[in-house]
């Protein structure tokens, strides 16, 4: 299932600064960054549950926040974008 995640974290002080590293890479590890603090993440049910562990271990529940939306498996009618483009799209195929 698409995913699309959003997260923002108090940055005000060096903790926080740390914390938002550390989400960002764990996103990283799952999908692709679209925005700033925004990704498309194709998930099978145990890898959200998975992801989500993660992301609770390095928040701060009273200074943070992540926002899922799902998006299902019938997702690609369900995004427009305007303006840039993504280089690829989360399930387009990559030759190296």
């Amino acid at each position: 299932m698409m995913i699309v995640l959003s997260y923002d974290v108090d940055t005000t002080d060096a903790s926080g600064a740390r914390r938002l590293r550390k989400v960002a890479k764990i996103c990283e590890s799952y999908g692709c960054r679209v925005q700033n603090s925004v990704f498309e993440l194709i998930l099978e049910p145990a890898q959200l549950v998975t992801l989500k562990a993660k992301l609770e271990q390095v928040m701060d529940g009273e200074k943070d926040s992540v926002r899922l939306y799902r998006l299902g498996s019938n997702w690609k009618p369900r995004i427009e974008t305007l303006g840039k483009r993504l280089r690829f799209e989360q399930d387009d195929v990559i030759l190296l």
